[in-house]
């Protein structure tokens, strides 16, 4: 039997992708597993989770440990540890820096945003939906590369905006469709199922 996928998360708070993304790694037919969770935020909800679930959980600090380079080699050296082969951002809010890019950039980063990029990449992608007036939002799991939610798309979910939604709305609704989305995506990396042609991601049979 093919041994699981490895799956390491970055997170900074509350962690509901993170525990989303968990749960599917429990199902028996599942083809990954969590083997680290790494949080920038010491008392993240979504690292107590992973603590309270028996998982290698750690807080890895930015501000201990400068510059950039040293906090990512700190990372690194986690996931390296851990043999951990696709990293998953889930709720991390710093941008990749190229340490972790030259270890895993080779489509071995990706990232989940709550709206169907190119439009309203960064943050309150919901919030920037409602304001510009568009009739359908969603979500976007894509690679991770140097820009901010530029990477190629590995997959999107539509969600359709009513007339009434508040940004809470929005946001819920989306999250649902995230939480199946990404494990969508991760499971469908370790079946070696994504094929990178120049930004086009071939989903293959």
């Amino acid at each position: 039997m093919k041994s699981k996928g490895r799956v390491g998360i970055l997170l900074s708070g509350r962690g509901s992708n993170f525990e989303a993304i968990y749960r599917h790694s429990l199902d028996p037919g599942a083809n990954f597993e969590i083997a680290a969770v790494i949080s920038d935020h010491e008392d993240a909800r979504g690292l107590t989770l992973a603590k309270e679930s028996g998982l290698n959980a750690f807080f890895v600090s930015p501000i201990l440990l400068k510059p950039k380079a040293a906090y990512e080699e700190k990372i690194l050296e986690i996931l390296n540890r851990f043999k951990v082969e696709l990293v998953c951002l889930a709720g991390y809010m710093r941008i990749v820096g190229k340490t972790l890019l030259h270890a895993y950039g080779n489509q071995r980063i990706i990232n989940i945003h709550p709206a169907l990029l190119p439009s309203f990449p960064g943050l309150h992608g919901q919030k920037q939906a409602l304001d510009y007036g568009v009739k359908v939002s969603g979500c976007t799991v894509h690679f991770v590369d140097n820009g901010m939610d530029t990477g190629p798309i590995i997959l999107q979910k539509a969600v359709e905006i009513k007339e009434t939604d508040t940004e809470e709305d929005l946001s819920m609704r989306i999250l649902t469709e995230e939480h199946k989305l990404y494990s969508e995506a991760i499971t469908l990396f370790f079946h070696d199922k994504l094929k990178l042609e120049g930004r086009r991601v071939i989903i293959l049979p």
